[in-house]
């Protein structure tokens, strides 16, 4: 047999920790294990298609807002015991949803911290696969706005830096983030109102701006970013 599957690494910061969704098997080979969502490419499919339709059909997500893009191959010929499949693997960033419900030949699905994807013993080499789409999801937040990708469509600044801290495992100076943010041209854009912020004090609320893709802040972790 030879196949053509896709993958996905879906991330959301869901309760201050950084998550995954995974699906727990419900069919041969590794049943019962947990795995990334996706699954074979139907023949009238183009590859970005079969991502979505994967992704519904498994944790229930229907076309969810946020960020997809293709994250790489992988084609080790040993990598699925029912013969030569190749899987092309996405990478989405997506802001907090509600819990999956599973379906197709997904048993469960859950949005499971980072920090225990190691323990849950990932199937086929979905482990490798979450590593990289992990540090393609960090890399990209220091030198693009995708970091909004995680927000509601009106977030505070100090909810942005949140979702940064919690992507890299660091903290950032709540002053110098909010200076590089604002002051950025068209990286956001005031909503015109304001909420109760930390401590009770009033916090402007921003949305994503337009130039945002032109104009992103460099912003960099200031210390080693945990695994």
């Amino acid at each position: 047999m030879f196949a053509v599957t896709v993958d996905l690494v879906v991330l959301t910061v869901r309760g201050g920790e950084l998550c995954v969704l995974l699906v727990r098997r419900g069919t041969p080979p590794f049943a019962g294990r947990w795995a990334l969502p996706g699954g074979f490419v139907l023949p009238a499919e183009d590859l970005a298609t079969a991502a979505v339709r994967e992704l519904a059909e498994e944790t229930g997500l229907r076309h969810p807002a946020g960020h997809l893009e293709q994250l790489g191959s992988y084609g080790d010929p040993d990598r699925d015991p029912r013969g030569r499949v190749v899987t092309i693997a996405y990478l989405a960033l997506l802001p907090d949803l509600p819990t999956p419900v599973a379906g197709t030949d997904a048993a469960h699905a859950e949005w499971l911290p980072i920090c225990r994807v190691r323990e849950a013993d990932l199937a086929f080499d979905h482990e490798k696969i979450f590593t990289d789409g992990l540090e393609r999801a960090r890399a990209k937040l220091e030198y693009t706005p995708l970091a909004t990708a995680f927000c509601p469509p009106e977030f505070t600044v100090a909810q942005l830096r949140q979702v940064y801290e919690t992507v890299w495992g660091t903290h950032l100076d709540p002053r110098n983030f909010h200076r590089k943010v604002t002051g950025t041209p068209g990286f956001v854009e005031p909503a015109g109102r304001s909420t109760t912020g930390d401590r009770g004090r009033p916090a402007q609320v921003f949305v994503r701006g337009p130039a945002a893709l032109l104009h992103p802040p460099m912003l960099r972790p200031e210390r080693p970013r945990s695994a």
